[in-house]
């Protein structure tokens, strides 16, 4: 996998797309409104109402010009199976040490959210799983010491 390209899962891919259209029609206009408004109060240098908007704006259209580079750059995961763990995965680990079993789905690091399960395959965890099979251990070295899993199962 190149440096340049953003591996993306067509969820994610789809998500970002989403994204950049509700920055470039909804919330485009909202802040346009909002900026003319504030304008409507008068004197700008003391005006924070057009300030925190322009503000707001710089980072939105910053947003979007990111957005695009990454879909520019995106490589989306097709052809899954279930034979070995790959971008797109969703694994079942058992933590060997509490007997717990966890579930993640492996995916790109821009769509990577440890609230959702979502793990980058570049993650320590990530990369120790990377093309395992169901059976495989797997020990991850964390800052509390190392994490042994067994690979208990593969899902798209």
């Amino acid at each position: 996998m190149s440096n340049d390209e953003i591996i993306l899962t067509p969820e994610g891919l789809r998500s970002l797309e989403l994204e950049l259209e509700e920055l470039k029609t909804v919330k485009r206009k909202e802040l346009a409104s909002r900026i003319k408004t504030a304008i409507s109060y008068g004197d700008l240098k003391e005006n924070s109402e057009y300030h925190s908007a322009k503000e707001e704006q710089g980072f939105m259209e910053t947003r979007v010009m990111t957005i695009e580079r990454m879909l520019k750059k995106a490589r989306v995961v097709t052809n899954l199976d279930t034979s070995k763990v790959q971008v797109g995965s969703t694994v079942v680990l058992n933590d060997v040490e509490f007997a717990e079993k966890i579930e993640y789905k492996i995916v790109g690091s821009s769509e990577a959210n440890v609230n959702e399960n979502k793990i980058s395959y570049e993650s320590p965890l990530g990369v120790s799983l990377m093309n395992k099979k169901v059976g495989d251990k797997i020990s991850v070295n964390a800052p509390m010491g190392v994490i042994s899993y067994e690979l208990l199962e593969i899902r798209i």
